[in-house]
């Protein structure tokens, strides 16, 4: 979490753009993460800089010997700063990635809108002030960021909250061979998340450090291979977005954690323009699921079937369109998708089930995406092909945060035993959950004699405490003792007024 300090700081940044003209919220968020992305650069610069000169190995940087960055530019003259970042320092970031790459393909588009001098100069001076070392931090700014976007009203975007990301990038457990897919991927937050973990499961243990906050430091991927490092950073991950401002963001995020030409593409996936098929071996999402598309626009495979123009039954069949045969997938969808008595809902339950693997739903709380929406959502987890013994259920009242609209941290988090119980039936399908346990297997056959109905409480059992009554004449006895009792205080008062 951001302390205050970076906050305010943060706050302080926001209103200088909105009193600088600026009123559009994601054309803020945009222009400032431009410049964080150029401050980042400096820093990882600066960083490799000195371990080539520790290490006595040579060093190129990544800025031209011409171009200022950004340590060498805050100290200049207001007027001389502006000329230089708006001419030389924002062109140059636009074409980092190369003639042919995504990255320049979508920043061509960028454009750099900060329309007074004043007001770099006072953003510089603000942004120099926040420590962006740890990915933590980068996460819980964009985060904060995007909390005002949606304060804000606009497109109704924001970010998955990362303790649910994490989550379920640990239950998927990617590896080095994953091609890893984000179809609407917004600030590429679980594609990140994938990245830091497959860091980290393929760093020594001896390498890697926890700071007293508990964040993991180190993480350098040290036990892959050349040819695992060259999948790493060129073809493991891959985003896509309707919003060209969230895939620039994007690019820019996955750039900042060593990505060098991220796979981050402006498109609709549901629409025909989209039709990548069996390509991912694993799939993280959230997709948007507030809204329908034009029914004109819709891809013709996801057309086909039972009509619909639902966002969130949609991304089902795409997702399923786009993995390859035994690939995994991880989806977050509204409780409409579980239980929906359209024809079209029935179909995409039917599939799940006849024709993949479901193997978990995750119920989780309405006030998880709180302030944001209060819609309750579950985690559906499933592998392309394959066929459905059982079903995983696991009822999650708790994720370490208040369910109101602060979203306060808190002591109780289901979070820890929903991953340790999930790894425990992954070994052992004949695993049976206790008495205490918040989770319980459902058969495929009970599953389809309801419909295919997917909501929790189709098959939570529910604990009545049994209750004891007490015999009529002992229920007599009672109620004739307190007659008396009464019958002896009213005697006593009237004693006393006597």
């Amino acid at each position: 979490m951001l302390n205050s300090e970076t906050k305010s700081k943060i706050d302080k940044l926001w209103n200088n753009f909105w009193s600088g003209g600026i009123s559009n919220p994601l054309t803020v968020i945009e222009q400032i993460s431009y410049l964080l992305f150029i401050k980042r650069l400096d820093d990882i610069d600066n960083t490799n800089e000195k371990r080539a000169n520790r290490i006595g190995k040579a060093f190129t940087s990544v800025f031209p010997e011409e171009l200022m960055k950004w340590s060498n530019f805050k100290h200049l003259d207001v007027n001389e700063m502006f000329d230089i970042v708006a001419q030389k320092v924002f062109p140059f970031i636009k074409t980092m990635g190369g003639e042919n790459s995504s990255f320049t393909t979508e920043m061509k588009d960028a454009v750099f809108m900060i329309p007074k001098p004043s007001l770099l100069q006072e953003s510089v001076r603000i942004i120099d002030g926040i420590n962006m070392e740890d990915a933590d931090t980068k996460g819980d700014l964009y985060e904060y960021l995007l909390s005002k976007l949606a304060v804000s009203g606009v497109n109704g975007q924001f970010r998955t909250p990362r303790h649910i990301i994490r989550m379920m990038v640990e239950l998927m457990n990617p590896c080095a061979e994953d091609k890893i897919c984000d179809p609407a991927c917004g600030t590429a937050g679980f594609l990140v998340s994938s990245l830091e973990y497959i860091l980290e499961k393929y760093t020594k243990p001896e390498s890697i450090f926890t700071d007293e906050e508990g964040v993991v430091h180190n993480k350098i991927g040290d036990m892959m291979s050349s040819e695992e490092w060259e999948h790493f950073r060129t073809s493991m991950f891959y985003g896509f977005d309707f919003d060209p401002s969230m895939v620039r963001i994007a690019s820019m995020n996955l750039m900042l954690h060593s990505i060098d030409n991220p796979n981050m593409v402006q498109n609709d996936t549901l629409s025909k323009r989209y039709e990548e098929e069996n390509k991912y071996t694993l799939v993280l999402a959230n997709p948007p699921f507030k809204g329908s598309i034009d029914k004109g626009d819709i891809s013709k495979s996801l057309a086909a079937g039972a009509s619909t123009t639902k966002t969130e039954l949609l991304f089902m069949k795409l997702i399923n369109r786009i993995l390859d045969l035994g690939g995994r997938c991880a989806v977050i969808v509204p409780d409409g998708v579980l239980f929906g008595s359209t024809k079209a809902h029935k179909d995409i339950r039917k599939n799940l089930i006849e024709n993949n693997a479901l193997e978990g739903v995750i119920s989780m709380p309405s006030g998880v995406f709180k302030p944001y929406a209060g819609v309750s959502t579950a985690v559906l987890m499933f592998t392309k092909g394959g066929e459905t013994e059982k079903v995983w259920f696991y009822d999650m009242t708790a994720d370490g945060f208040s369910l109101d609209d602060k979203r306060n941290p808190i002591d109780d988090s289901d979070i820890p035993n929903i991953i340790e119980s999930w790894k425990k039936v992954k070994k052992d399908k004949g695993l049976e959950p206790v008495k205490e346990d918040k989770w319980f297997w459902v058969e495929k056959e009970q599953i389809t004699e309801n419909d295919y109905d997917l909501s929790i409480n189709k098959y939570k059992e529910i604990e009545y405490e049994e209750v004891v009554y007490e015999k009529p004449e002992v229920i007599l006895d009672k109620i004739e003792a307190l007659e008396k009792k009464i019958l002896r205080n009213i005697d006593e008062l009237k004693g006393m007024v006597k």
